[in-house]
C-alpha cells in the first residue's frame, strides 16, 4: 500500500486575502481587539479562575437579558444548538407548541420541535408583517399550547415582532411557556426577559454581542426551569441540567470552550462598560442612517420602516438584477461582504455590534451604492453619502 504522504504546507496566510474582509452581512460580525485578545488564551475549563470567569459572564448575562434569573447558561455551539437546548428541554411527545412563522429562522423553531415529537402548529405570518396580539389570542382561544415560540427579530427578511411583549403576556394568561430567539437583537435594541414575561431567550456570540462564532447564552424563567427539573431530555450535550452542572455548581459536563467563554466575557463586559442604553442609540442611530442613505440613493428597502428590523436591514433586487451578481462585485471591487437571502429577491447588510462603527457604515453605503450602480441601478452616490457624514462623533465617541 502506498504510504499517505503529508499535504504540502499551506499556511493560513496563504489561504486568506492579503486584506480582511470586512464583515457586513448578517453575521458573524466584527469583533473588538478586547475579545479577539481573550479569544487567543487557554486556561483550564475547571477551578477556581474558570469559576470566577463564569461568575461574571452569568452576572453580566443578566444585566444584558434584563432579567434576575440565575438560569443561564452558556453552550459549545452556535445559536440554532440553543434553540434546540431550549426545545428539547421542554417539549417532546405530548406537548403542542405553537410556531410564529415569519421566515426560514422562526420556522425552524418547529423543525427541532418535531424532531423530539412535539406536536407542531405553524401560524403562518402575512405579507412579512408582524405578528399582531389579536392574531394569536384567537390561535391560542382555539387550542390548547404548551409553549409559543417567535424571534425577535427575523434577519432572514429583515422585519421585526414589534409587538414582542403583548404576545408574550397573552401567553403567560394561558399558562403557555414562551420562547424566544434574539440572536440578532439582543443588545441591539430592547429586550426585557423579566418585564415581559418572556420563560426562555437565546443569543449567540457572533451577532448583537460581537463575540466569535460558537458559544452562545440561553436563559430560563423560574418557570421553565421548574418544568426542565421533571424532566429527562433525549440530548446529552444540551441537556440543561447537566449544564447547570457546570454553570451554577462548578462540576465537570464537558470541556467547556474556554477561549470562547474569555471572548463572550469580554463582549459583554464592553456591552456593560457602554450600557444597553447608549448602545440602542449607537444602533439605531447607524441603521436609520444606512436606511436614509440607501433610499436616498434609490434602492428600496423590502420591510416597510414601521416593521423593519433595524438590526438587518433587507434591500429590494431590481426585477432584472441577480442578487449574487452585487455581492460578487462588492467582494472582488470593495472587499466588503453583505448576505444573500434564503430564495428572497433581496441583500442584506448587518448593523450589529461592531458593524455600526462609522467607518464600517461608510465603507458598506458606498460599496453597496457603486455596486448597484455598476449593474445599471440609477443611484445618486451623493445623496446616499451625505446622510452619514455628520455621524462620526456619535457613532464613534
Amino acid at each position: 500500500m502506498t504510504p499517505i504522504e503529508p499535504p504540502k504546507n499551506m499556511p493560513l496566510s496563504e489561504i486568506l486575502p492579503a486584506t480582511p474582509t470586512l464583515l457586513m452581512g448578517a453575521g458573524p460580525v466584527p469583533i473588538p481587539y478586547q475579545v479577539a485578545q481573550a479569544n487567543g488564551l487557554v486556561i483550564s475549563h475547571l477551578g477556581e479562575t474558570m469559576n470566577r470567569v463564569i461568575a461574571r459572564v452569568k452576572e453580566m448575562s443578566k444585566y444584558v437579558f434584563q432579567t434576575t434569573s440565575d438560569h443561564i447558561l452558556g453552550l459549545a455551539g452556535p445559536g440554532s444548538a440553543a434553540m434546540e437546548m431550549a426545545i428539547t428541554n421542554l417539549l417532546g411527545p405530548g406537548k403542542k407548541v405553537l410556531i410564529l412563522n415569519l421566515g426560514t429562522f422562526s420556522a425552524r423553531f418547529g423543525e427541532l420541535a418535531k424532531r423530539v415529537g412535539a406536536e407542531v402548529i405553524f401560524l403562518k405570518g402575512e405579507d412579512f408583517k408582524p405578528f399582531t396580539v389579536e392574531q394569536v389570542e384567537a390561535e391560542l382561544e382555539k387550542n390548547h399550547y404548551d409553549a409559543l415560540t417567535l424571534v425577535q427579530g427575523e434577519t432572514s427578511c429583515g422585519v421585526k415582532n414589534i409587538h414582542l411583549g403583548p404576545i408574550a403576556a397573552a401567553a403567560k394568561k394561558r399558562n403557555v411557556l414562551v420562547i424566544v430567539d434574539a440572536v440578532c437583537t439582543l443588545s441591539t435594541m430592547p429586550f426585557k426577559m423579566d418585564e415581559w414575561n418572556i420563560d426562555v431567550v437565546m443569543t449567540c456570540g457572533q451577532k448583537g454581542l460581537s463575540s466569535i462564532p460558537g458559544v452562545s447564552l440561553i436563559a430560563f424563567s423560574e418557570d421553565a426551569w421548574k418544568i426542565i427539573e421533571q424532566r429527562n431530555p433525549p440530548h446529552w450535550c444540551l441537556d440543561a441540567k447537566l449544564a447547570n452542572r457546570f454553570w451554577s455548581k462548578h462540576e465537570y459536563h464537558y470541556t467547556a470552550p474556554v477561549s470562547g467563554i474569555l471572548a463572550i466575557h469580554e463582549a459583554l463586559r464592553l456591552i456593560c462598560l457602554e450600557t444597553l442604553e447608549k448602545r440602542f442609540e449607537r444602533h439605531l442611530l447607524s441603521s436609520h442612517a444606512l436606511q436614509t442613505g440607501l433610499e436616498r440613493m434609490g434602492l428600496q428597502l423590502f420591510i416597510p420602516k414601521e416593521d423593519r428590523l433595524n438590526s438587518v436591514v433587507a434591500i429590494q433586487m431590481p426585477r432584472d438584477l441577480k442578487a449574487s451578481d452585487v455581492l460578487k462585485h462588492m467582494l472582488q471591487t470593495f472587499n466588503v461582504e453583505i448576505s444573500g437571502a434564503f430564495g428572497l429577491p433581496i441583500v442584506r447588510i448587518g448593523q450589529m455590534g461592531e458593524q455600526c462603527r462609522f467607518q464600517n457604515l461608510s465603507k458598506v453605503l458606498y460599496a453597496t451604492g457603486m455596486s448597484f450602480k455598476k449593474f445599471g441601478t440609477p443611484i445618486d452616490m451623493n445623496q446616499g453619502m451625505a446622510q452619514i457624514d455628520s455621524l462620526q462623533n456619535r457613532l464613534d465617541p
